[in-house]
């Protein structure tokens, strides 16, 4: 485990989940404390950061169809309920863009979710591969592919992950034109349903 990665599990941990209610604001005025430990490592927004995350361009992200849920069964009967081993869901979902002085933006996004055993899953480890797509229309600026893995231990039937990704650089050109996107599995860049 990489040392961002158990810095951004043990400070999801002291959270919990949070409701994605709590995605649509601003961090620290009414967003989530996800939103505000991913992007200022603390629940409360530095009083210098306020004024530069106003300013900049920051939109929302979209859910890839089919990216927001991965679902696997017992010998392959996809849909048969009785034969699900797991699910691995997206729950919450967090950004930060901080504007440059050449004008670009630096985004960065946090993904939360959890991994939950069907009745037909046992306890153990279980890949989660992330796909975050920035872009600009049909024009691609980033596409980064992460993968991280929770393990649901013994006596357990749900564990939590968390994803953070850092230095997504967009040209100034699309500073204040382009979405963002994520989605677990490999996805279609194409938006599923809004999240803050």
């Amino acid at each position: 485990m990489s040392g961002s990665n158990a810095k951004a599990r043990l400070a999801l941990a002291a959270l919990g989940l949070s409701a994605l209610a709590g995605c649509g604001g601003a961090p620290g005025e009414g967003g989530s404390s996800l939103g505000n430990m991913v992007l200022f490592a603390g629940p409360t927004v530095p009083p210098a950061q306020k004024k530069v995350t106003e300013d900049v361009y920051c939109p929302s992200i979209d859910i890839m169809e089919g990216g927001s849920a991965i679902q696997a069964f017992a010998g392959g009967r996809v849909g048969d309920t009785g034969g699900l081993r797991s699910q691995i869901a997206i729950n919450n979902l967090a950004r930060e863009c901080s504007g440059q002085p050449d004008g670009s933006t630096v985004v960065k996004v946090g993904v939360e979710g959890r991994a939950l055993l069907g009745s037909g899953g046992a306890p153990g480890r279980y890949d989660v591969p992330v796909q975050i797509v920035v872009k600009r229309g049909d024009t691609i600026i980033a596409n980064r592919s992460k993968r991280t893995s929770v393990t649901i231990p013994a006596g357990d039937t749900q564990a939590n992950f968390a994803i953070i990704e850092e230095g997504i650089v967009v040209p100034a050109a699309e500073a204040n034109t382009f979405e963002i996107e994520v989605g677990l599995g490999g996805g279609h860049a194409a938006p599923r349903r809004k999240r803050g």
